[in-house]
């Protein structure tokens, strides 16, 4: 039997081209217009700053705009339940956090999205650690010895928060889990009315952000006990982690990360994931993400994809035992 060489490598490039036709059009083409970068909380904080270093940058990379949008409300809840309704297309993003990505199921139970099965994660940007501050007048020089006092007078102290599911109300939270007290969390519309109450003695201490601590810490109105990071700060290299002050394993770092709605195509999924995990690398990117707080990741999506399930578990554990108190 003889073969037509010709009639065969005639078939092979018509199949061919018939499966290149029958990819999806986003993931042969795109992208052909702006991609939109939602960004679910105010404009001027660390979510906000993130976005337009990354949206810069990856314009670049995709030789379109990427347009950043904010959409705030409800701990992130209004722009993220939008993005989820949005068409798979790869023109919408949304920069999550551990706020609207992995606790906030535990606090609204009605959220209108759903953090792993409406989304696909696409590279986690960074990670944000907190410190632990009391005033700069406080009776409270060391961790072990508010544990020594909340072990003796339980509820008797006090710990400002952004509101629930904040980095600050999660860092509280796993504090009081491993630690076997109890503190009452007093919330605020936003972090910085709890450093304002804070070196005024109204409460006790605050597990805040870095970057928002900086000024109070600089100008030497409070004083810093424990990062939340699992190690130490290479900004802050002489305070040391809450695990080394009396607290073992203890590590709570909020994120930073892009997402896309669920059935974006894999082919988008993937150049997004690769082209900012190389804006990530970049070193003039990496110093203004440290001047942010954030610590740069870059993992891809199949890693930031473990560590998002990871995290859910972790959080659900705390939480499935939390007595809230808020005032």
């Amino acid at each position: 039997m003889k073969f037509d060489t010709r009639k065969l490598l005639t078939a092979t490039v018509y199949v061919f081209s018939m499966t290149v036709v029958a990819l999806p059009a986003a993931a042969q083409s795109w992208p052909q217009k702006p991609v939109k970068y939602v960004v679910p909380f105010s404009s001027g904080g660390v979510s906000d700053g993130v976005a337009r270093l990354i949206a810069l940058h990856l314009a670049d990379k995709l030789g379109q705009p990427v347009v950043v949008e904010n959409k705030p409300g409800v701990s992130g809840i209004v722009g993220t339940q939008a993005v989820a309704r949005s068409p798979a297309d790869g023109y919408t993003l949304i920069g999550g956090t551990i706020t609207t990505h992995a606790v906030n199921p535990f606090f609204n139970k009605n959220l209108g999205y759903d953090p792993k099965k409406d989304f696909v994660p696409i590279n986690m940007v960074g990670t944000v650690s907190n410190v632990l501050v009391v005033a700069s007048d406080s009776r409270f020089n060391s961790v072990k010895q508010i544990v020594a006092e909340l072990k003796a007078q339980p509820d008797s102290l006090t710990y400002g928060t952004a509101g629930a599911g904040t980095s600050q109300h999660l860092s509280g939270q796993l504090f009081q889990s491993l630690t076997g007290t109890q503190l009452r969390q007093i919330a605020y519309k936003g972090g910085s009315g709890a450093m304002i109450d804070l070196v005024g003695g109204q409460i006790d201490m605050v597990f805040e952000t870095v970057a928002a601590a900086r000024p109070m810490i600089d100008g030497k109105r409070v004083k810093m006990l424990a990062v939340t990071s699992k190690s130490r700060l290479a900004s802050l290299p002489d305070v040391p982690s809450l695990a080394e002050a009396g607290v073992p394993n203890f590590e709570m770092q909020s994120w930073q990360g892009v997402f896309a709605p669920v059935g974006t195509p894999q082919a988008v999924v993937d150049r997004l994931s690769k082209d900012i995990a190389a804006v990530v690398a970049l070193p003039d990117v990496q110093a203004k993400l440290r001047a942010l707080g954030v610590e740069p990741d870059g993992r891809g999506s199949k890693d930031f994809a473990s560590f998002q399930r990871a995290e859910i578990a972790k959080w659900d554990k705390v939480m499935s035992s939390a007595d809230f108190k808020t005032e």
